[in-house]
């Protein structure tokens, strides 16, 4: 028990050694020289420190008159305490090397994304990426790459600067960060960011429309695209394109936020096969299959065809009999017969009138009334054209007076009387009824003095039944976005949605909502900037918003900037922001007093630090630039001459 306790306390120290090395380590370099007052001076007042060997040895005093004690440790002891020494330095050290990969895979990808460079080993690694994940496909078109231009944009968004950008919170898409990809527009965001966007909304639709909050499912919708999706498909882990794989790691040498498997998804339009690629962002290309397959009215014999364009014509008439079983189609090979083209003669139903009409619709009505005599012989039809025989007279059928309580048989020529008694009828009010005797035609409207409460609440009044009383009092409620106030006359509290234009500076700062006053955020601006490089020549598409921060694309053009030195033409070399590199070239100007000329290389433009005066603290600053560009007088000639 006592050599194991000793064994943990030697790893401890060991480790907690190595700990303070990193710390040391990890601290900038004016601290590591000193610390206190003494740090500037010489280190000639340090306490001196014992040699090694002179500490080691036994029965070395460690003080005035006293002897060390020494304690004989036996050797497999020694051998233990080593070895767990060298476990715990060892286990510090893969902690620190798994630190350092994590830092610079991160720093990399970050290096990727806002410092890229102009190597050609970056655009070499990217080819290489691009050929592994589309040579399944193209292996099966052979080499045919037309049906990738949508999935080839995706990808090599991916590894463009700036390219990929979350619209929700206007930053950068970097490789080791979570995201999630949405079926409908396939745009890339950060997974914290769709779920509060997902959060927000279902929160926001339910506080508006929800009697019982929060007891429905209401769908969120995509930021971009608006593809609802249901409560149940917001998104809680980090996946790769094709679902397999949870937490894809960054490897190098597979496009971002991919597994590297094969995609295996079911294309579309659904054909029964899976897509080839290797697991990828952005919509899966067509089907590269190829099937046995007829034409499209089954005459032709089977021919070989890409599955993605099976469909094909074999040019002959289809000759099918059409819906109005007269004429046959005569139209080339296709699938769904069209209606009958032909015209002809056609009449109407009840057969008064005669027009040439399309021979796919005979049926139609001239719109005149029948105006045959009834059974009764005495009235006509009243009815709009009509086939089949007309319908018994009405008023030969047992009739009632104008107030409806007296029915009696008449002949159909005589009208019923009114019966004498008092109408009652429900008046438009809905409360009272007809005081007037049974008569014809419809009922005056209510006059009766009653008291009505305002649609409010708030006051009463005696006026006429058939008024509405609305009072003059604004309503105080805010309305559904929570920014303006109702305002409406006599409000009875279900308050109209706002109105207004929303108005809120967007995302970008660039743009103000245009939707309608809403709760919540708005969505991101559906505008897009362009970025160019400083010749005009290579183009980057970006959202809005993300133009002050993207770095300008890479152009492969030779840059046009002017020379700003007495040379003619600058060194060649590719457009780049920012300014030019310095001249490297001889200067070769004529040297004063003599014939020779200067060999020095261009000093025209030299970054000279400028004399800056001593500041007093670390609130001050500098009133010049610490380097400023200037042009130096060319050296004294130093060719040897005889004299």
């Amino acid at each position: 028990f006592l050599r194991l306790a000793a064994d943990v306390a030697a790893a401890a120290a060991s480790a907690d050694s190595v700990r303070v090395w990193e710390a040391v380590a990890m601290e900038p370099a004016w601290r590591q020289q000193g610390r206190g007052r003494g740090r500037n001076q010489d280190a000639q007042g340090e306490r001196p420190r014992p040699q090694p060997q002179e500490r080691d040895r036994p029965g070395v005093s460690a003080g005035r008159g006293a002897k060390m004690k020494t304690n004989p440790v036996p050797e497999p002891a020694k051998e233990e305490s080593v070895q767990s020494k060298f476990e715990a330095i060892r286990r510090s050290n893969q902690a620190a090397a798994k630190r350092l990969v994590d830092s610079h895979v991160s720093s990399s990808s970050s290096d990727e994304d806002n410092n890229e460079d102009n190597n050609e080993d970056g655009d070499r690694q990217r080819g290489k990426i691009l050929e592994s994940t589309f040579t399944s496909y193209t292996s099966q078109t052979d080499g045919d790459s037309s049906g990738l231009l949508r999935t080839g944009q995706y990808l090599s968004d991916l590894f463009q600067s700036g390219a990929l950008t979350c619209l929700i919170c206007i930053a950068s898409v970097k490789r080791t960060q979570p995201v999630w990809s949405c079926s409908g527009c396939f745009s890339l965001f950060h997974l914290p960011c769709i779920q509060k966007w997902a959060r927000d909304s279902v929160f926001l639709i339910s506080s508006v429309t929800d009697e019982d909050f929060g007891q429905k499912q209401h769908p969120w919708p995509c930021p971009k695209c608006r593809t609802e999706y249901p409560p149940s498909a917001t998104p809680n882990r980090y996946m790769c394109y094709c679902g397999k794989l949870q937490d894809p790691p960054a490897d190098p040498w597979l496009v971002p936020h991919s597994c590297g498997s094969v995609c295996q998804k079911e294309l579309r339009p659904r054909c029964g096969h899976t897509c080839l690629l290797l697991c990828h962002p952005g919509p899966c290309p067509p089907c590269p299959k190829m099937v046995s397959v007829s034409c499209m009215c089954g005459k032709a014999k089977p021919l070989p065809r890409r599955c993605s364009n099976k469909s094909w014509s074999c040019q002959q008439r289809c000759g099918k009999l059409l819906a109005c079983k007269q004429h046959a189609c005569s139209q080339p090979c296709h699938t769904e017969c069209s209606p009958c083209p032909r015209v002809g003669l056609q009449g109407c139903v009840c057969g008064r009138q005669t027009a040439e009409r399309p021979c796919a619709s005979p049926r139609w009505n001239c719109q005149q009334v029948c105006g045959a005599l009834l059974s009764c012989g005495n009235h006509t039809c009243e009815e709009v054209c009509h086939d089949g025989g007309c319908p018994p007279c009405p008023r030969s059928v047992s009739r009632s007076c104008p107030c409806g309580k007296t029915k009696s048989s008449l002949p159909c020529t005589e009208e019923v009387p009114p019966c004498g008694d008092t109408c009652e009828r429900r008046l438009s009010c809905l409360k009272h009824t007809c005081s007037m005797r049974c008569h014809r035609g419809s009922c005056e409207t209510c006059r009766q003095e009653v008291e009505k409460e305002c649609r409010c609440g708030k006051y009463r009044k005696q006026m006429a039944c058939h008024k509405e009383y609305l009072c003059d009092s604004k309503c105080p409620k805010t309305r559904t976005c929570q920014r303006h106030q109702c305002r409406r006359k006599c409000c009875p509290g279900n308050c109209p949605p706002c109105d207004q234009i929303c108005g809120r500076t967007l995302g970008c700062r660039n743009h103000k909502c245009p939707s309608v006053c809403h709760q919540g955020s708005c969505y991101p601006c559906p505008e897009t900037v362009e970025v160019r490089c400083t010749c005009g020549s290579t183009v980057l598409v970006v959202p809005c918003g993300r133009e002050r921060s993207t770095k300008p694309p890479r152009c492969k053009e030779p840059c046009r900037t002017p020379s700003s030195c007495h040379h003619p033409i600058r060194e060649p070399h590719r457009c780049h922001p920012g300014p030019c590199p310095p001249c490297r070239q001889l200067c070769f100007l004529p040297l004063p007093g003599c014939e020779h000329t200067c060999p020095q290389p261009c000093h025209d433009l030299v970054l000279i630090r400028s004399q800056q005066v001593q500041l007093a603290g670390p609130w001050e600053q500098p009133s010049e630039p610490a380097f400023v560009k200037k042009a130096l007088p060319c050296p004294p000639c130093q060719v040897p001459i005889p004299t």
